[in-house]
C-alpha cells in the first residue's frame, strides 16, 4: 500500500517537518535559485534594476519567450531534487522507488500511458481548435529558437514536473498520511497547497481567482490517481505530458509558459468554460479510462480509509522492542 509503506522507514513527524523545510526552502527556493540570480544580476543594468526585477521573478530582464529565461526557471528545480534525494536517503532511509510506488520497481508502462493519454488529447484538441478557429492562432514556428527550446523542454520540463509530483503526491502525501492516519486529509491538503503555489501565476491574474478551481482540481485529480493506483507513475507521466505539450505546441502572451512554441494563441480565455471543462468533464473521463485499464476497486477505502501500519511492520517493531 502506497501510504502505509511509510511505516517501514523512519517516519517521525519531526522528520517530515525538517524534510519539508530542506526540500522546499533550502533546496528549491534558495540553492535552486542561485544560478538564476547570478545570471539575472549580470542581465540587469544596475543593482536597483536588479532589485526591481526580483519582484517579478526577474522576468523583466529577459525578452519575451526567452530560451535563457526558460532554462534558468527550469534549473531551479534541480536544487529541489537534490534536497529531496538527500532528505529521503539520510533523514528517512527511503529510496526513490519506495517514494514513487508501492510496487517492487517503477512501472514505466504506467508512466508512458499517463504521458501518452494527455499528450494525444492535448494535440488532438489543439489541432481541432486550430482548424475550427484559425483566426485565434498565429504560426510562430522558427527553426533555431524552437530547436533550442525543444532541447531545454525535453530535458528540464520532466525534471520540473517530477519534482512537483515527488514533493506533493509523494513526500507530502506520505508524510501527512502517516501523521493524520487517514487518506482524505493528505489528498485534500496537498491539492490545496499545490493549487495555492500557482496563485501568483499570470493565468490567475488574467482569469481571476476562479482559476484556482483548475489548479486545485488538477491537484485532486493527480492525488486521486496516485492513491487509487498505489503509486505515482500515472501522475508523473500525466504532469510531464501536460507541461511538455503546452511548451512545445502552443503558448499565449498571458500564460506562465511563454515559449518559442509552434503556435501562439491569440484568443481571449472564457473563464467559465476553460475552468469547468478540464475539472468537471475531462478529468472524470480520464479517471474512468484509467480505472478501467488498471481495474481499480475499493474506492472508498483507498481514498477515505485509515493509514495504519502493515501487520509485518507492527511485528517487526514489537520484536525490536523486546
Amino acid at each position: 500500500m502506497y501510504l502505509e509503506q511509510v511505516f517501514k522507514f523512519k517516519h517521525d513527524s519531526w522528520r517530515y517537518l525538517l524534510g519539508t523545510f530542506i526540500i522546499f526552502v533550502l533546496g528549491w527556493q534558495i540553492v535552486g535559485t542561485i544560478p538564476f540570480g547570478i545570471v539575472s544580476f549580470f542581465q540587469a543594468e544596475n543593482i536597483p534594476a536588479f532589485m526591481d526585477a526580483a519582484e517579478s521573478n526577474f522576468a523583466s530582464l529577459y525578452p519575451p519567450k526567452s530560451n535563457l529565461y526558460l532554462f534558468l526557471i527550469m534549473t531551479t528545480f534541480i536544487g529541489g531534487f537534490i534536497a529531496l534525494w538527500f532528505t529521503i536517503k539520510f533523514i528517512h532511509n527511503q529510496t526513490f522507488t519506495q517514494l514513487t510506488t508501492s510496487r517492487k520497481k517503477i512501472d514505466w508502462g504506467r508512466f508512458f500511458f499517463g504521458f501518452g493519454l494527455i499528450a494525444i488529447l492535448s494535440i488532438v484538441t489543439t489541432v481541432v481548435d486550430f482548424y475550427s478557429n484559425p483566426d485565434d492562432y498565429v504560426v510562430q514556428f522558427e527553426w533555431a529558437p524552437f530547436i533550442i527550446m525543444f532541447l531545454i523542454a525535453v530535458i528540464f520540463i520532466p525534471i520540473q514536473t517530477s519534482f512537483e509530483e515527488y514533493f506533493f503526491r509523494g513526500y507530502l502525501m506520505q508524510g501527512i498520511g502517516v501523521i493524520a492516519k487517514n487518506k482524505w486529509l493528505p489528498l485534500l491538503m496537498t491539492s490545496v497547497i499545490f493549487g495555492g503555489l500557482h496563485y501568483f501565476n499570470p493565468e490567475v491574474e488574467k482569469l481571476g481567482d476562479i482559476a484556482m478551481v483548475y489548479y486545485i482540481g488538477t491537484g485532486l485529480f493527480l492525488g486521486i490517481i496516485t492513491l487509487m493506483d498505489e503509486g505515482m507513475e500515472l501522475a508523473l507521466g500525466f504532469h510531464a505530458g501536460t507541461n511538455l505539450i503546452i511548451a512545445l505546441l502552443v503558448t499565449s502572451d498571458w500564460t506562465v509558459f511563454q515559449t518559442n512554441s509552434i503556435l501562439l494563441d491569440l484568443s481571449e480565455p472564457s473563464t467559465g468554460l476553460e475552468i469547468a471543462m478540464p475539472v468537471f468533464i475531462i478529468y472524470p473521463v480520464l479517471l474512468a479510462i484509467m480505472a478501467w485499464k488498471y481495474k481499480w476497486t475499493n474506492w472508498k477505502e483507498k481514498l477515505f480509509g485509515k493509514v495504519i501500519p502493515p501487520i509485518e511492520t507492527i511485528s517487526t517493531e514489537v520484536d525490536t522492542f523486546e
